[in-house]
Parts: structure tokens; sequence; C-alpha cells
């Protein structure tokens, strides 16, 4: 890396330990990434089975008494975490509606008797449950 890609904009002595400083915050970032993906996959393997569970007795893919519940929870770990509330709603919301989204799959696959698993080849399926 050069200063100009940086963020810098220096040159000296000092730039060997930033650099440094740098590639080792991005290796934990990139470690926190990692651990990010994995989660959120097991979470989605979770949901899979609440979907099959919900689509084998007729329950609705959507449960928006619980979506709030855990909105509120989510938002009151981020507040405790130090992170943005409004960020943390936003990031459920968007994992709670490809739940609703793969929900949905599932039920449809029950009623067109199509019972073969297909669900996503990363295997993410949904998320809120």
């Amino acid at each position: 890396m050069t200063p100009s890609n940086t963020g810098t904009g220096r040159s000296g002595a000092g730039d060997t330990a930033v650099l440094a400083e740098l590639q080792r915050l991005r290796e934990s970032i990139d470690n926190i990434d990692a651990a990010v993906v994995h989660m959120l996959a097991e979470r989605f393997k979770c949901t899979q089975q609440v979907g099959h569970l919900k689509a084998e007795h007729q329950l609705p893919p959507a449960d928006p008494d619980r979506e709030a519940q855990q909105i509120a929870r989510l938002r009151a770990l981020a507040e405790s975490a130090h992170l943005d509330p409004a960020f943390a709603e936003k990031l459920l919301n968007f994992i709670v509606a490809e739940v609703i989204r793969h929900h949905e799959r599932i039920a449809d696959e029950v009623v067109t008797g199509d019972g073969a698993d297909t669900a996503d080849a990363a295997g993410v399926s949904q998320a809120a449950g």
C-alpha cells in the first residue's frame, strides 16, 4: 500500500507502523465478517425448521407479534452494545422479510405437494422464526 491509498497522505518512518495496524484491524474485521455469516447461516437453518413446522400446521408465514417482540428486544440489545438501534432494526427487518419469503415458499411446497427441500444453494432460508 502506498500512503495515498491508506488515507494517511503522509510518508515517512511512521507509515510502517500505521500500515501494520491497519492490516491488523482489517484482519479482525474480516474475522468478524466471517463469524457474522456463519451465525446468520445457523439462524437461517433454525428458521427453515420453523417454516416447515408452520407449513405442516397451516400457520401463517408471518407473525407480526413475534416480529414486534424481536424488534424491541434487538433495539434494547443494540443500545446496550452501543450500536445504533435504528440500524439494528433495519437489519432485523431485512432478515425478517427474507424469512417470510422463504416461509411462503415452504408453505407453497406443502400445498402443491412438492416435498423436496429446495433451500437456497447457500443454505440460507429464513430468519425471524
